[in-house]
């Protein structure tokens, strides 16, 4: 039997996030949240810490980048087949300040073949603060193996 097959495209897209976010050292260390997971979705949240903000007591943009690249991470991930970033590019709208929660939601724009086109938003509040796009191009494997099928299991008679 198929494990992953019985699983709803949305609970698939849970269970990717899983397996990635053990592992995901980074995103942790930066106190970032996983909010919700969809099948090529994906919210996450960081809190601006002290050490985040710059000479200008704002954001400092490389941290708002790595939330919204996580955030599109999970959501190219979250179809079960291994995918890394390509490209990714980000338009500072608004600074972030410190204190702000910032909420990066991804959303797929478009996957075909071994490539995906994905948007994340990164607001402060009700404020958006930057926008970001990123490619991705999958890689091979999985995150959640699939099980035995049942042409695995053999005969013990």
């Amino acid at each position: 039997m198929n494990v992953t097959a019985k699983l709803s495209p949305d609970d698939l897209a849970r269970a990717c996030a899983e397996s990635m976010w053990k592992d995901d050292q980074a995103s942790q260390g930066l106190g970032m949240a996983l909010v919700d997971i969809k099948c090529g979705q994906a919210t996450l949240s960081m809190t601006i810490r002290p050490d985040m903000v710059n000479g200008h007591n704002i954001a400092h943009g490389g941290f708002i980048f790595t939330l919204a690249d996580s955030a599109f991470a999970f959501a190219c991930n979250s179809h079960n087949e291994r995918a890394v970033a390509a490209q990714g590019s980000i338009t500072f709208i608004r600074p972030g300040k410190l204190g702000d929660e910032l909420i990066a939601a991804a959303r797929e724009v478009s996957k075909s073949g071994r490539s995906g086109l994905y948007d994340v938003r990164v607001t402060a509040g009700d404020v958006v603060i930057a926008e970001f796009r990123g490619h991705s191009r999958t890689i091979g494997g999985t995150l959640v193996p699939a099980g035995p099928t049942d042409s695995d299991k053999t005969s013990t008679t």
